[in-house]
């Protein structure tokens, strides 16, 4: 009987844990906080509660995979370590890094209310994100899947790679077999990004040279 209270207690504290831990499907209340998930309509968090194996529970730790809330998430770790506040030594600001030029390029004048405003910021980046596939959707669709300067070329990794540098930047790499290359402030190459962020699904992204943020 011991044993048996033991296990069921441990159970329940692992169960308050996970439903704790901070993965979140809506607005958030400190985004300034580490890696928080924002979930827009439509979009999916995948993730698993404990099962019991051999009498024992077991964990599984809530995951994106290779969906599009896999991706943004993984471009926000890597741009800001998922800061929604984040403004970097050379001016970019948020979660996922935005220049001046890009915010203009999505509709956005207010620096402020855009890093004061998480919902705005998920807006914006998939905004770039459709503004990037209309101005790369001949690259895509000529490239996708094909060894480009060593790399497997896919659509998250062009996209990404927009992100980093520009989609003329992209364009450049792509009919240079890979020869014309970029870095960022930080040095961070335009082709690390295409092979990072390679294989996600990005279909959910229409491709849109005026995307409108509502």
């Amino acid at each position: 009987m011991i044993k048996k209270w033991k296990y069921f207690l441990g159970l329940a504290l692992i169960t308050i844990a996970l439903l704790n831990s901070g993965f979140k499907t809506n607005k958030t209340g400190d985004f300034g906080k580490l890696n928080d998930f924002y979930l827009q309509e439509g979009e999916v968090l995948n993730y698993e509660l404990p099962k019991i194996t051999d009498g024992k529970p077991k964990v599984r730790i809530p995951y994106t995979g290779k969906t599009y809330v896999g991706f943004k998430q993984a471009i926000a770790v890597r741009e800001s370590q998922g800061l929604y506040k984040l403004i970097n030594p050379f001016g970019y600001m948020g979660k996922y890094q935005f220049g001046k030029s890009a915010l203009r390029a999505v509709g956005i004048h207010d620096n402020n209310e855009f890093l004061n405003n998480p919902e705005l910021q998920e807006k914006a980046f998939k905004a770039l994100l459709s503004i990037n596939k209309w101005e790369l959707r001949k690259e895509i669709k000529k490239y996708d899947g094909k060894v480009v300067g060593g790399i497997k070329v896919t659509e998250s990794g062009i996209l990404a790679a927009a992100h980093l540098a520009g989609a003329g930047s992209v364009k450049k790499f792509l009919r240079s077999n890979g020869q014309s290359g970029f870095r960022d402030g930080f040095g961070t190459s335009l082709k690390s990004y295409i092979k990072k962020f390679g294989g996600y699904d990005t279909s959910c992204i229409e491709a849109n040279r005026f995307p409108k943020i509502s």
